[in-house]
């Protein structure tokens, strides 16, 4: 399997940063809702010390050296120390989508990680990470809803891409589940879940088509249609979830 060859070099790639943990969350962790080839790696490392010039350098040196596997583009990690590993809102630095920069560790994130997080190496996260209440979980979903997926509804070129109608679907659908009930869920029950919700079904059909599915290429007449759909729908429905739980 093209996922445990990859995660077995990366990890052997960061025996020289000599790591305290190395864990997996999202649906990797979770295991049921993993598409090989489609779904990213999500992995989180916990280093010795400060995150120096030197320790920079040699995360990325880490990361070169795997460019060549199949896989190597989805895999991204966040990296924590001990003494940084507590806030919530605390940057940290990040190999992603082919670059390193900084991002925080979201409730979201943290709430995965107790939840089913998987341990790659090293101790488990309930020694590293504080435990993420249900509260601060829904006020994270609310706020993410109200202060980033609305304007993004607004932008009307965006949703003609494929990654912003299924991210800003499933994203609704799961943050509605974690407002009302204090969970998380899947990406496949956030699917399941739409319909009931209000979403169009033809645009939630479209979307597990090509997450679980092989679809064809859509035409230029469906990508406007769902796109509209897919707007018309979330931005009553993101304003309705904040005004009742926000």
């Amino acid at each position: 399997m093209q996922t445990e060859t990859l995660l077995a070099r990366f990890r052997h790639e960061l025996t020289a940063l000599d790591p305290v943990a190395v864990w997996a969350h999202g649906s990797l962790a979770a295991g049921d809702d993993y598409q090989e080839g489609r779904s990213d790696l999500d992995l989180v490392a916990v280093l010795p010390g400060r995150v120096t010039p030197a320790v920079v350098w040699k995360v990325a040196v880490a990361h070169a050296r795997l460019r060549a596997l199949p896989l190597a583009p989805v895999l991204h990690c966040t990296y924590l120390t001990p003494s940084t590993a507590a806030d919530p809102a605390r940057t940290h630095l990040t190999f992603a989508y082919g670059q390193l920069f900084r991002r925080p560790v979201s409730p979201v994130t943290r709430r995965e990680l107790h939840a089913f997080g998987r341990v790659l190496d090293g101790r488990p996260p309930a020694g590293l990470l504080p435990p993420v209440t249900d509260r601060e979980l829904a006020d994270h979903v609310l706020r993410d809803q109200r202060d980033y997926w609305r304007p993004v509804v607004d932008k009307a070129p965006l949703w003609t891409r494929d990654v912003w109608v299924d991210l800003g679907l499933i994203t609704f659908a799961r943050a509605t589940v974690t407002a009302r009930e204090g969970r998380l869920i899947s990406k496949r029950e956030a699917l399941d879940l739409l319909p009931g919700l209000g979403a169009p079904a033809e645009v939630v059909e479209d979307v597990r088509r090509r997450r679980y599915g092989d679809p064809a290429p859509p035409t230029e007449e469906w990508t406007a249609r769902r796109a509209r759909l897919a707007r018309d729908y979330l931005g009553p429905a993101i304003d309705a979830l904040t005004a009742s739980y926000g």
